[in-house]
């Protein structure tokens, strides 16, 4: 955007991109996330910064004063919650403290999610605000904008919006049938997070992983299934329980058949990979699928750690976070039975009037959000980011909750009004004492420290490739490798790591046959189908010993072409002998039939890079 000559050229050449992907003419604002870069180059024009500051360092200050903007947002929430700033200022010294396992924005600054949740902060603290009872009714239409504009701009900025969004919205359901949030409210809440979703699908022309949403399905799903059951919350408790799990019955079904409607009629694939890794990880059946393994095997994509929960316990984080959801629970439990019980039955009312001390609207939606949440990043360590920094939020108002200390001291006969007050400020106050006094000066030691990229091997590469390639050549190779390709050198590639399309997905099984067994001519047919001129091999793919045997890239395409995997180890009775040796390894030793395809052009330590021959 900056380098075009106008805007207008600029946002011309992201809708009719034909540098990104070989043999192809694509709109990036429809494929990718990349609103907020446009929106960045449009500030960088129209502010007079130019003179003082290059576009990279805008670019990063951005994006590190929008994590200001997300503790902020946990701040406001934790203070919401509990009725004092003592709650915030706890909050916001956990998630510093914490940082490793709250945010990736200090090693990998332009991820999407760095620029999707400090939105998604927001929308909490709104929605927080948005469930208080008794809202004036001004508060309520300025809140509801609030969640709208935030739930837009976390959906605009993020793929996965849509996963994230699914699960508010079972928070949402949950606690709609227990009848712990008010319907209209709920309703609303549904309403803004179809509408969000389908103007952020107009602006990325149609995108077909959004029209095949299953949070749309869900929500126009429970909107349907409560016009259907319209007695839903009334009756005795085990009349109501049976109602509950029709309901439950009836939307599940319908979710499926409107997803599974839209997505064959529009013939979407965009997130069919998704829902493979899903079906083998949870245990459905073995696959052999290439994409659904290359997830698998990535310990992004694996369970969360042990040693998370240990760095967690450190800051005292985790021993308080117990101590609150416990609490919480238990209160919630009294509250659901109470609820599901005959509502008509006053001694009953009055008999779980005092259990239901402390479990308010917002923190009930807060309660149910973060054990939904929290089960999200115990089964994949990849989105523990979404959970760790609302455990901030959620233990710091459950240590300076008056309702929490006071129905703890009811619980364990203890109860007095002046040791509630005393117990919800000093516990947080010893805490961040102790906060201090252990993590300040390591903290100052790291501002202090200056570091340096350094990786010859690639740099070499990237040189290379400006000063010995034409400017239209066309690069093959690993997904991560190509990435860095295009961003040093600006040559067009035949794939690269934007997973979300299905096309894509099946151009990087082709090209990822340069570490299959599979013959020169077999790989140069593939490669030269995509306009390739150079291809780059790594060592540290080919030669890989990162991943056990199984879960190593050969392995993977190994498996997925029917071939037998190498090593010692079992292989599947039904897997075969290759008829020809590892194309990785083989090129190397510059034989006849290689030859003939292929000439190298530059190697190094880490890389070796051959150019195709147009003709045997």
């Amino acid at each position: 955007m900056l380098q075009a000559p106008t805007l207008m050229q600029g946002f011309h050449g992201l809708m009719y991109d034909n540098k990104t992907e070989s043999m192809r003419t694509i709109n990036l604002l429809q494929r990718m996330n990349i609103y907020q870069e446009v929106f960045l180059s449009i500030l960088y024009r129209v502010l007079p910064i130019q003179k003082y500051l290059e576009p990279v360092y805008f670019y990063i200050y951005t994006l590190f004063g929008l994590q200001a903007i997300y503790v902020t947002a946990l701040y406001i929430t934790s203070w919401l919650l509990s009725g004092t700033w003592l709650s915030g200022l706890l909050a916001a010294f956990w998630y510093v403290t914490n940082r490793i396992d709250t945010t990736r924005v200090e090693f990998t600054i332009p991820l999407r999610e760095n620029w999707a949740l400090p939105f998604f902060a927001i929308q909490i603290a709104a929605i927080t605000y948005f469930l208080r009872p008794n809202l004036q009714p001004l508060s309520e239409r300025l809140t509801l904008l609030a969640i709208f504009i935030s739930t837009f701009l976390f959906s605009l900025t993020w793929q996965f919006n849509q996963f994230m969004m699914l699960m508010q919205a079972l928070v949402l359901f949950i606690l709609d049938s227990l009848d712990m949030l008010p319907a209209v409210k709920v309703t609303w809440l549904y309403g803004i997070q179809i509408t969000g979703l389908l103007l952020v699908c107009v602006l990325q022309f149609l995108n077909s992983m959004i029209l095949g949403s299953l949070l749309i399905s869900f929500n126009l799903s429970v909107l349907i299934a409560r016009k259907l059951q319209k007695n839903l919350k009334t009756g005795s408790f085990l009349n109501r329980l049976g109602k509950l799990l029709l309901h439950l019955f009836v939307v599940l079904c319908l979710t499926l058949f409107l997803n599974n409607i839209v997505k064959k009629i529009l013939n979407l694939k965009s997130d069919e990979h998704i829902f493979k890794f899903l079906k083998a990880k949870f245990g459905f059946g073995a696959t052999r699928d290439f994409d659904a393994n290359l997830y698998l095997c990535e310990e992004a994509f694996g369970l969360l750690p042990f040693n998370t929960f240990e760095r967690l316990s450190d800051t005292l984080l985790f021993y308080a976070y117990i101590f609150v959801l416990c609490i919480t629970v238990i209160a919630a439990l009294a509250v659901a039975f109470h609820n599901l019980s005959d509502s008509t039955n006053q001694q009953s009312m009055s008999k779980m009037g005092t259990c239901t001390i402390g479990l308010r609207p917002e923190a009930a939606y807060n309660l149910i959000h973060t054990i939904l949440f929290g089960f999200l990043a115990l089964s994949t360590m990849r989105m523990k980011y979404l959970w760790t920094s609302h455990m901030c939020v959620f233990a710091s108002f459950g240590l300076c909750s008056p309702e929490i200390w006071e129905l703890l001291l009811k619980l364990i006969h203890l109860y007095n009004p002046k040791r509630i007050c005393i117990m919800r400020y000093s516990v947080p106050i010893l805490i961040l004492l102790y906060l201090c006094y252990k993590f300040w000066p390591g903290m100052m030691d790291e501002l202090s420290e200056l570091r340096e990229f350094y990786d010859p091997d690639t740099v070499e590469l990237m040189n290379w490739i400006n000063s010995n390639t034409p400017r239209k050549a066309v690069f093959a190779g690993s997904m991560q490798l190509l990435a860095g390709v295009k961003l040093c050198t600006g040559r067009t590639l035949t794939n690269h790591p934007h997973y979300e399309d299905n096309s894509l997905r099946e151009r990087t099984r082709a090209v990822y046959q340069i570490y299959a067994k599979r013959s020169a001519e077999e790989v140069h047919a593939l490669l030269t189908s995509f306009g390739t001129d150079y291809v780059i091999l790594e060592d540290s793919i080919c030669h890989e010993r990162r991943h056990r045997r199984g879960c190593r890239l050969r392995d993977l395409l190994d498996i997925a072409n029917g071939h037998m995997m190498d090593g010692p180890g079992e292989n599947d009775p039904d897997l075969k002998l290759a008829g020809h040796p590892r194309f990785c390894e083989e090129i190397k030793r510059n034989l006849p039939p290689y030859t003939a395809y292929f000439t190298r052009v530059f190697q190094n330590k880490t890389f070796h890079v051959y150019r195709l021959s147009r003709s045997k």
